[in-house]
């Protein structure tokens, strides 16, 4: 329970300069929509980026899966990079120890009181076994979409159960277009499209021969967590009355240090 001081508090929200900047940009997705004004961005969220555009843009040109959705799905899953998996043991997309991983490993509660997750030794590790993830049948039709069809991804993976909140397509859509994510998806010829298809077909055949692939729910959750964006006028107090947690809950489970909070910050409220 947070203490009176704490709920008297009133969080800083600062603002961001790119929250008024005007998106004029206009990008090679289907399904494109311009918007006059473009929503608010973190320094976090654009430092993750920075960090991690590299190797989400090779593991799109191996495998297809857009730069785009790998990195909306790791800002939100690692909280920006600072979810306690993602800096003990730089885990990015919650990935557990099920299946023929040999690796180390630490436990957590998640599902279950101590459930064993993934340790790697640098966060591309997370970023390639995450592909890795996605390499199997239930998320098989996805690879057959365009390497720079976001939208179509993002709609697929939840039908395809990789999350249950509702809105997961939404919240990755936002993501992309808000950061301008598209930009690293790249556009591939009809021959590199049907290439790369039969390298996804035959990757993931010759996991099942071997019998590498093992039930989706053993070795990773479905996302469940509710994310709130901070908004003006908001405060960890108000936000934690929103949602009936505590302060101390939203700032551990956020990392954060202190209460100031910024325009279009992502909070991650529960997992």
């Amino acid at each position: 329970m947070s203490s009176c001081a704490t709920r008297r508090s009133s969080s800083t929200v600062l603002k961001n300069p790119s929250s008024t900047q005007t998106n004029t940009s206009n990008r090679n997705s289907p399904g494109t929509t311009n918007t006059s004004v473009r929503k608010p961005t973190s320094t976090s969220g654009l430092s993750y980026i920075d960090q991690f555009k590299g190797i989400a843009i090779a593991e799109m040109e191996k495998y297809g899966i857009p730069a785009s959705i790998k990195l909306a799905q790791a800002l939100l899953e690692s909280g920006n990079g600072n979810s306690t998996l993602a800096r003990e043991a730089n885990n990015h997309f919650g990935i557990k120890c099920g299946g023929t991983w040999t690796g180390p490993s630490m436990t957590k509660s998640d599902d279950n009181p101590n459930d064993c997750f993934r340790v790697y030794s640098n966060p591309e590790q997370s970023f390639k076994d995450h592909s890795q993830f996605l390499l199997r049948k239930r998320y098989e039709k996805l690879f057959s979409l365009n390497k720079n069809d976001y939208k179509g991804w993002a709609y697929g993976l939840k039908e395809a159960g990789y999350a249950t909140n509702p809105r997961y397509p939404e919240l990755l859509i936002d993501l992309i277009e808000r950061y301008e994510l598209y930009k690293y998806d790249l556009p591939e010829s009809k021959s590199e499209k049907i290439a790369r298809e039969v390298k996804v077909e035959t990757t993931i055949e010759k996991k099942e021969e071997k019998g590498e692939v093992v039930q989706a729910e053993q070795i990773k959750s479905p996302v469940r967590m509710v994310i709130h964006e901070v908004k003006t006028g908001n405060t960890l107090y108000s936000i934690s009355k929103q949602y009936n947690v505590s302060v101390d809950q939203i700032k551990q489970l956020n990392n954060l240090s202190s209460e100031n909070l910024s325009l279009g910050q992502l909070l991650v409220i529960s997992k």
